[in-house]
Formats: C-alpha cells, sequence, structure tokens
C-alpha cells in the first residue's frame, strides 16, 4: 500500500510535529547551557537526584546555591558542574594491560 502526500500536507504534518516536540525540548536545552540558571526541580534533574538531597547539601553548605528569598534557591549550572567535578575520586591504577576473556 502506498500513499501519497501533496507538499502542503507534508508541510503541515512537519509543522504539527515542531509544535508538539518545541516545548519537550526546550526544557532540556536550558538545563544543557553552562550559564543556565537551575531551580530545586531542574537541579534534580540534572543530577538525578531527590529534592531532599538538594536540601541537605544547601543544609550543610556542601553545594554552591544562591537563596533568592526566604525559601527560593537557585543554582548556576557552570557552579554545580564545578562542584561536581570536586567530588571525583581518581583511580588508584590506570589500567593499562589487556582484557583476558573468561
Amino acid at each position: 500500500m502506498r500513499i501519497e502526500l501533496e507538499q502542503e500536507d507534508i508541510q503541515a504534518i512537519a509543522e504539527r510535529v515542531v509544535e508538539l516536540v518545541r516545548p519537550v525540548l526546550s526544557k532540556y536545552r536550558d538545563t544543557c547551557r553552562d550559564d543556565a540558571i537551575l531551580d530545586v526541580k531542574g537541579l534534580c534533574e540534572y543530577l538525578k537526584v531527590t529534592p531532599k538531597w538538594i536540601h541537605e547539601r544547601t543544609h550543610l553548605k556542601e553545594i554552591p546555591y544562591y537563596k533568592a528569598s526566604n525559601k527560593v534557591l537557585r543554582f548556576k549550572k557552570r557552579e554545580i558542574d564545578k562542584w561536581f567535578e570536586s567530588l571525583k575520586t581518581p583511580a588508584i591504577n590506570d589500567f593499562t594491560g589487556r582484557l583476558k576473556a573468561i
């Protein structure tokens, strides 16, 4: 079975797809920029952690944050990336040999 579409039908379908996908992609585009400002929810999505974990880290002053008002926390993605990199534990031995399949 073969269906042939007119050019204006193809254009209408493409515009509808863009209309449906754009809101989903824009959510992720904003968190990917280095200069992005994240709220608690955005930071949770970015780090794959819970809001409780974020609040514990801010309470202990372990994570860099900005307090816009009494309860509104904001985070700069660039600072979070730098902080996260500081948590890195280096490997003791760099493997240089060959792997054997068992």
